[in-house]
């Protein structure tokens, strides 16, 4: 935990605290073994120390209602005495340590050990000059001075190496730099609610000092220890300290203790702050963790990197749980750090890595042998000591020729496109309002199939304002005036909402002149105040009347109750209780309900269903929220039991219900017609009564009447999906989730269910890629089941925010749309790259391997080689990577898991522009001179001067890759290459400075290039010929895709050994031994299948002569076999119906070809 160990930190307070001890009545390490006693101990300590709480508050100078008169100096001395609230973040990586870790890369090294050894020999010179007739073979114009400048390609090399490593060190860099601002962003948005100098206010939780009264409410993470003042029904969610996943009742006489870290589930309070960041549990168990050695570290490391690198103040205890069995799920959900694109990319890395390795080992023998062979065999020379020095030279110089192949033909570019295509994206979409806690979840999003979204405050504006009533007998579609409502009923409505409602809800005035009131706090509750208003009556004087603290009981909103009431006591003693919730809950627990003249009068089971039919019903169909609000009056005594709640809410009498209205947010029906076009489903999940979710589901599209649809209740669901025990069963869940498109009235674990039904469901070709949004805290295990979890950044409560993948700023569903967008572009900017990759490592290679088996040399040199790598790994990787996406991008389907990286269409630009530029290169190097009027440039001896030949030849080639970039930025077989390419300015940056760049080197690049000058027209063939690249791209896409069957795909997810970890470990709790087995089965027999067809084709092919027909007859037969075989896969791992390249199983995806 940064440098400071607890030693330190303690005595360093000691010190403060022997001068402070004065100024408040209790130091720092009282409180701090105060907050590690539990439950009664803790009661009766602070009854023998302190008397109560009131007398902590007098000592820490705090008032209990006031709080902190919040001055400057005093918060300042504070912080001195007791600390701030924050624990210090590890160290991020310097500059050095990022340029050490890039230097560890192998080809790098041997890169470096190649040159240093051609420097050392180039500065030893034999003695006597036998050298001269060492090598007839390749003598030839050699001069002094040239022969002085042997060093210059080994130092070449090595600046070209220290280049590659800077700037992947700098890329590393700024990726950490961009995490940190993220993270503290993400810190900056999390704000607590305090009470200071008798102010309710927000403030950042890293302002938090001991001695605050902070408010607590349902949903929050507590920022810091304390002890609980006041409130009611607050209950904890301990296990992020114990593991005890059992909820925590608090009391303040029989468990005060409020602790970091932990959640609050349910209820509201007050408590007093008595220890703060490194003194907090949390702070403590970290502070251990940074203190436990080298170990720990690696495993905060890890805990780190998944959330950012960066403080740990959103994640109080991320590493430092350990019990709970959903901890342990959170922990296998983490690794999946690795995403499928990535999985892709590295499989496909290693792959061509191989075939580099192969092709420079045979470049070498062939070389060493030639050289050897004619050297030695044809001329006869007889090995001489003297001689050694020249042929080690040699055999250098042949090594470092392989070395410049395997380097190019490695793209090391591929994980800097990555990393830097999901950097810049996750920054721009910090603009569209959504801020990415785990960078793959940017890509994953590209993938979705689904989106299960909530009603309120997402779809809908959530600002709530009633505009039906039902009141004394009578329906009023708009408000009513106040006097036609009876008087007393009208009292007893005031008080009912005034009392019976959060007492941090308000509502403010406008901020701006003719703008709508604010609403601060929950929104329904606002919305009923807003009524109280309208009925030109005022709810502060009422709460005035009756402070918070004199409320005699509250049972708080949770999702099992969906209403709350508050109990008072009235002048006689008397006990009166207000309730509100959702209207069929508790219209069920009214048996009264007052008429037009403000009496009660008997509510028998019809009145209710008559009224279910005649008011609520139609409210509902209006999509209005329907809630219903009641009293009930009990004696002083006996004192009712106030814990039997089934008692208490029940014989209510009504005294109306209210329709509110939630508009739905005017982007989203756009939004959601976007979603479907892009192979997106919408679901709604929503607590809220049927009839007003289907009436919202129709306004915001997500069904159109006359479709196939099911909208089904949360009772419904669970009965059809549950078997006769009760259980639930994914072939029930199979037969509903693809036509569902509402769920109302559904709790979380519902939700849950069909997130978790809909991702393990086997019941399409591709696994479903889901992603869910939620704000509640009972929507965690929702959000962590999801491939990728949305919060809402303002109305979500911490717990959500906590298990969320992306945060949305704005909480709008259009952003969920832009954050698709984001993420298929991130998957075609990785496309584009390699399209653009492949081609350059294709036509280098083997340029560079038939150029040194035909002419004992490369006609690319070592250090051309590596410039050429860098323009084409780094510098195209940042132009490709930071295209913006374009809303063609939403006309396509999803790519599904298994597609692979390199579809045909992008083979057949690979191969195609390496077909133009191997013809363009060989023509120049065997026939070039002639063409050019120069001297030839092959078999030149060991140090001869650069020839224009060979400078001719690298310079066409870096044309020709300039101009094929530009080809690479359309990778569906567009025709228009140049489409939006003045929108991404670092893209035109790029090519120019790279053109600029390859003039100097051409131009002055001298003996360490191996260029030499060229005139003007020589320049102009060169671009000429570059220019023939983007004329040749026109011919290639007029080429249909489907007619070259011989093209196979490349760099897909497939088989078993290819199943990224995620997914293993993702269904390692679900699947249980046996089933492992099976699947293992079935994808050997898939495996025995394919063999067998590849086969058949190989047989049929020479029966049918290859006659076109044969193919036809062969595909058809083929897919028909495959599409058998598809049923039976599970497709999450294999799909075989894209085992045969043909074009009638090609996925739909492809459809762009």
């Amino acid at each position: 935990m940064g440098d400071m160990t607890n030693s330190d930190f303690y005595s360093k307070n000691q010190r403060n605290e022997a001068n402070h001890a004065g100024e408040f009545g209790c130091t720092m390490e009282e409180l701090r073994s105060l907050m590690e006693l539990r439950g009664t101990e803790a009661v009766v300590k602070i009854k023998e120390t302190y008397g109560d709480t009131e007398g902590i508050c007098r000592r820490l100078k705090t008032s209990p209602v006031e709080g902190l008169p919040g001055t400057a100096p005093d918060l300042e001395k504070r912080k001195q005495i007791f600390g701030q609230n924050f624990i210090p973040p590890k160290k991020p990586k310097t500059f050095l340590q990022l340029v050490w870790e890039a230097l560890q890369d192998v080809t790098l090294i041997i890169l470096e050990i190649a040159a240093i050894i051609s420097l050392g020999l180039s500065f030893y010179h034999p003695p006597g000059e036998g050298n001269e007739g060492c090598a007839t073979a390749q003598a030839g114009a050699e001069d002094e001075g040239e022969a002085e400048a042997g060093w210059i390609e080994g130092a070449a090399i090595l600046l070209s190496v220290i280049c590659v490593v800077l700037v992947t060190a700098f890329n590393d860099w700024s990726k950490e730099k961009q995490f940190r601002g993220l993270q503290s962003r993400i810190e900056q948005e999390q704000k607590f609610t305090v009470v200071r100098g008798a102010q309710v206010i927000q403030i950042p939780v890293a302002e938090i000092v001991v001695g605050d009264i902070a408010q607590v409410k349902y949903g929050d993470l507590l920022p810091a220890d304390g002890i609980f003042i006041q409130g009611n029904d607050l209950k904890i969610d301990e296990s992020s300290l114990t593991g005890e996943s059992d909820q925590v009742r608090k009391s303040v006489d029989k468990d005060p203790m409020l602790l970091s870290g932990t959640h609050v589930m349910e209820g509201s309070g007050r408590m007093l702050v008595t220890a703060v960041g490194v003194n907090s549990q949390t702070g403590i168990i970290f502070t251990l963790l940074g203190a436990g050695g080298e170990e720990e570290e690696k495993k905060d490391k890890k805990a780190k990197q998944q959330d950012g690198a960066a403080a740990m103040e959103m994640q109080p205890l991320k590493s430092a749980e350990g019990g709970d069995g959903d901890d342990k799920k959170k922990a296998n959900m983490h690794k999946k750090e690795k995403s499928v694109l990535q999985g892709k990319l590295t499989k496909l890395a290693v792959q061509i890595g191989k075939a580099g390795l192969v092709m420079s080992a045979i470049t070498v023998i062939i070389l060493v042998l030639y050289f050897t062979v004619d050297t030695f065999v044809v001329n006869k020379k007889p090995w001489m000591p003297e001689c050694t020095p020249v042929y080690v030279q040699y055999f250098v110089k042949f090594f470092i020729i392989g070395v410049t192949v395997l380097v190019v033909a490695v793209p090391e570019g591929l994980p800097l496109a990555v990393t830097i295509s999901l950097a810049y994206s996750v920054k721009k979409m910090m603009k569209d309002n959504n801020l990415v806690r785990h960078l793959d979840a940017c890509e994953t999003m590209g993938n979705a199939t689904a989106i299960c979204s909530d009603k309120t405050g997402t779809l809908t504006t959530n600002r709530m304002t009633v505009v039906q009533a039902y009141i004394g007998d009578v329906h009023y579609k708009e408000i009513p005036e106040a006097s036609a409502i009876n008087s007393q009923t009208l009292e007893l409505l005031v008080n009912a909402i005034a009392i019976n409602s959060a007492y941090t809800t308000k509502i403010l005035p406008p901020e701006k002149e003719g703008a709508l009131p604010r609403q601060v706090g929950n929104k329904t509750e606002c919305g009923l105040l807003g009524f109280v208003l309208d009925l030109k009556q005022d709810y502060e004087p009422v709460r005035s009347q009756m402070p918070e603290e004199k409320l005699y009981k509250v049972y708080t909103f949770n999702s099992v109750r969906k209403s709350m009431s508050t109990v008072i006591k009235m002048p006689d003693e008397s006990f009166r209780m207000y309730s509100k919730g959702a209207s069929e809950i508790v219209l069920k627990k009214c048996c009264k309900i007052l008429s037009a003249a403000g009496e009660a009068r008997v509510f028998r089971p019809r009145d209710r269903d008559e009224m279910v039919k005649k008011v609520i019903e139609p409210m509902a169909c209006d999509g209005l929220r329907t809630i219903c609000v009641a009293y009930r009056d009990f004696p002083s005594s006996p004192e009712p039991d106030w814990e039997n709640e089934n008692d208490i809410l029940n014989d209510l009498t009504c005294i109306c219900v209210v329709g509110i209205e939630d508009p739905v947010r005017p982007e989203v029906p756009e939004a959601i017609r976007k979603c479907q076009r892009a192979g997106i489903t919408v679901r709604m999940v929503t607590g809220d009564n049927i009839n007003t979710a289907r009436a919202i589901a129709i306004k915001c599209g997500i069904i159109h009447p006359g479709e196939d649809f099911l909208c089904l209740e949360g009772k419904e669901f669970n009965r059809r999906i549950r078997n006769e025990k009760g259980e639930i069963e994914q072939e029930r869940i199979d037969k509903i989730w693809p036509k569902l498109r509402v769920l109302a009235r559904s709790s979380p674990t519902d939700k849950h269910t069909l997130v978790k039904g809909i991702i393990d469901s086997t019941h399409t070709e591709q696994r479903q890629v889901v992603a869910v949004t939620g704000d509640g805290t009972n929507d965690g295990p929702a959000l962590k089941k999801a491939d990728v979890g949305f919060a809402m950044g303002i109305a979500g409560t911490d717990v959500a925010k906590e298990a969320s993948d992306i945060i949305l700023t704005d909480d709008n569903f259009s952003s969920i749309v832009k954050a698709v967008m984001w993420g298929r572009n991130v998957y075609d900017s990785i496309s584009k790259f390699l399209q653009f990759q492949l081609t350059v490592n294709v036509v280098a290679v083997i340029v560079a391997f038939t150029g040194a088996c035909i002419t004992q040399d490369s006609p690319l040199k070592a250090v051309q080689m590596l410039w050429v790598n860098l323009i084409m790994d780094t510098f195209a990787s940042l132009a490709l990577a930071t295209e913006p996406p374009t809303e063609s991008l939403l006309l396509r389907k999803p790519y599904g898991r298994n597609k692979p990286l390199i579809s045909r269409t992008m083979m057949k630009n690979i191969l195609g522009h390496a077909v133009y530029q191997l013809t363009l290169i060989f023509t120049l190097l065997f026939v070039g001179e002639k063409m050019f009027m120069i001297d030839s440039g092959r078999n030149a001896p060991l140090h001869s001067p650069p020839s224009e030949h060979y400078t001719i030849i690298f310079n066409t080639f870096v044309m020709m890759q300039l101009f094929n970039e530009i080809n690479a930025r359309k990778i569906h077989g567009e025709r228009n290459v140049f489409d939006g390419i003045f929108r991404n300015p670092i893209f035109c940056t790029i090519v120019l400075g790279t053109f600029a760049i390859q003039i100097v080197i051409v131009q002055f690049g001298g003996k360490p290039f191996s260029c030499s000058p060229l005139q003007l027209d020589q320049w102009m063939w060169c671009i000429f010929i570059g220019l023939g690249e983007l004329v040749w791209g026109q011919v290639i896409a007029t080429i249909p895709t489907s007619r070259l069957k011989f093209l196979k795909e490349a760099g897909r997810l497939t088989q078993k050994e290819e199943i990224p970890e995620e997914e293993l470990n993702e269904d390692v709790e679900e699947i249980d031994h046996a089933e492992r087995e099976l699947r293992r089965g079935q994808i050997l027999w898939f495996r025995g299948l394919n063999r067998i067809q590849t086969q058949i084709e190989v047989v049929n092919t020479f029966k049918s002569g290859a006659s076109f027909q044969g193919a036809l007859r062969r595909q058809s037969s083929v897919t028909s076999q495959s599409q058998d075989v598809t049923n039976l896969s599970s497709p999450s791992h294999v799909s075989l119906s894209n085992v045969l390249s043909s074009p009638t199983s090609t996925p739909p995806a492809a459809a762009g070809q």
